[in-house]
């Protein structure tokens, strides 16, 4: 797939954030677990926390791909910051776009939509990752409120959202049609955040355990219709296997490039290692296995964009960009030797925040399942 030029446009304004914004500071911050969100706020101020949401209520009113272009971008500086940017876009912006009340847009769509709010997606629990018809979370009405109750597991950007998007059971009866969809404030009574999670990469992001105890919800921050909670979310797991494989596509384009630098700087044996042909032909199987990874990742975008069905194609990219993301990682690490496990050089990092693309969004396993269940041609 060849860009338009108002794709490239895009792309490019991302890139350019990225190089003055984020890249320059982000082993630092992934050394103090900071979350940046002075970047989250610039990101909206350029147009980025609303990308598919129409001008109208706040946002760019961008195509998916145009999307997918700036995924990548931002998560070659920092892929934590980016899923922070890609959960907020979607599902959580798409969701009130396409389901919410013209209230609901105008409370809370317009300001997430301008990064002047943060949401967060509260779907897995603990006992529920891949099995999202496996939850326990309740939903009970009194009057005009909703009391909800149970765990939210593994949630990005839990204790800095302002914004919940929560999926919870209104009726047990019903198994996956009694879910309902609700959006609401993290500062209604009841929402806590049990632990900050300690993780191997994507220290940039808040990754939290969240309870609900006796948690508040007003009736009106119901989304769409009760009982349509699990097909809001699955409608928008397409999407966001799109954007992960877009994700791993930047980190393991910023771990080649250093790869690359690295290799035409070090010299062995009198010469540089890139003149070596075991480093030039490991070199060109990483660059071949990224260009075909980012193909595959904005064909399922493109197809997306046309409203079709995508989620072979959905699958089929991100199964691929993640695996070759740790691949790629791993290469580049190997290529810097020694110095590729020291903090001092940035490829430790890459390594790190690419092994979770494989597991969050589903695993690779479950994207296996849903590819073979489906026409392969």
């Amino acid at each position: 797939m060849i860009p338009t030029t108002e794709q490239e446009m895009i792309r490019d304004a991302a890139r350019d954030f990225t190089a003055k914004e984020i890249a320059p500071y982000a082993m630092e911050w992934d050394k103090t677990c900071t979350v940046p969100i002075k970047v989250l706020t610039a990101l909206g101020k350029l147009g980025m926390m609303g990308m598919c949401v129409p001008p109208e209520w706040g946002g760019s009113g961008t195509d998916f791909v145009s999307y997918i272009l700036a995924t990548e971008e931002i998560a070659a500086g920092d892929c934590g910051v980016c899923n922070m940017m890609n959960v907020h876009n979607s599902p959580v912006c798409v969701v009130l776009r396409d389901y919410g009340t013209a209230e609901q847009k105008q409370r809370m769509l317009r300001p997430l939509a301008r990064g002047e709010l943060f949401g967060a997606f509260l779907l897995t629990e603990p006992h529920a990752g891949s099995d999202a018809g496996a939850l326990r979370t309740t939903a009970v009405r009194r009057g005009d409120k909703f009391i909800l109750n149970g765990t939210k597991q593994f949630i990005t950007g839990g204790s800095t959202a302002h914004i919940a998007m929560i999926i919870a059971v209104t009726d047990p009866s019903l198994g996956r049609k009694g879910m309902t969809c609700f959006i609401t404030r993290t500062d209604n009574p009841g929402y806590k955040v049990a632990r900050v999670e300690h993780k191997l990469g994507h220290r940039t992001n808040d990754t939290c355990q969240i309870v609900f105890d006796d948690m508040e919800v007003p009736a009106e921050d119901v989304v769409g219709n009760i009982g349509d909670g699990y097909k809001i979310a699955l409608a928008n797991l397409e999407g966001g296997r799109i954007h992960v494989g877009a994700q791993a596509v930047g980190v393991a384009r910023a771990a080649l490039e250093a790869a690359v630098k690295y290799a035409n700087e070090r010299e062995t044996f009198g010469k540089t290692i890139i003149q070596h042909q075991a480093i030039a032909f490991k070199l060109a199987d990483m660059g071949t296995q990224l260009a075909a990874a980012r193909q595959l990742v904005l064909h399922a975008a493109q197809v997306k964009d046309t409203g079709a069905n995508a989620l072979k194609e959905a699958s089929m990219a991100k199964l691929f960009a993640s695996e070759m993301s740790e691949r790629v990682c791993s290469d580049a690490l190997q290529i810097h030797g020694g110095y590729g496990y020291l903090a001092d050089f940035p490829v430790e990092k890459y390594y790190r925040d690419a092994r979770i693309l494989q597991i969050y969004e589903g695993t690779s396993e479950v994207q296996k399942l849903l590819i073979s269940r489906g026409n392969f041609l």
